[in-house]
């Protein structure tokens, strides 16, 4: 009886309200346990995909566009978070030279190393759903995928 007990409500509309619901609540259960692990870095999760995304396409720069369209939470104030990265020297930022309108962002050595940090730590996060099988996970991303078609 998971989320039923958990949010201590036993009677729903229909399964699709349950599903729903089971998926908010899920959501927001992992993203608490994700925001745990990344406490000790002292990067939101935000800030954390970012990284991912400048170190993805490291050496070469990024616009501020570009990581929006790439980043999981398509509603965050990427300037302001580029500028928090800044600041705390894990990217570094630039005019672009094809286009002045344009700022270009890359990880810094500083990031790449925050980075290769965390990523030691990689089965900590993996835990997160680490009571799936490879089998149920594929069918968890393949039921996922489906639900955005």
């Amino acid at each position: 009886m998971g989320l039923e007990k958990d949010i201590n409500q036993y009677t729903f509309r229909n399964m699709h309200q349950k599903s729903m619901i089971n998926l908010i609540y899920t959501y927001n259960w992992v993203e608490s346990k994700f925001k745990n692990f990344l406490s000790a870095t002292d990067l939101t999760p935000q800030q954390y995909n970012i990284l991912r995304i400048l170190r993805g396409s490291d050496p070469k720069p990024v616009s501020t566009l570009q990581i929006r369209e790439r980043m999981l939470d398509k509603m965050s104030d990427t300037s302001r978070i580029v500028d928090r990265l800044v600041l705390k020297k894990l990217a570094e930022k630039k005019i672009c030279s094809a286009d002045k309108r344009m700022v270009d962002v890359t990880i810094s050595e500083k990031g790449k190393q925050l980075l290769t940090e965390v990523d030691k730590h990689n089965e900590e996060a993996d835990a997160i759903i680490g009571n799936l099988t490879e089998e149920e996970m594929k069918t968890f991303n393949t039921l996922l995928d489906k639900i955005r078609e």
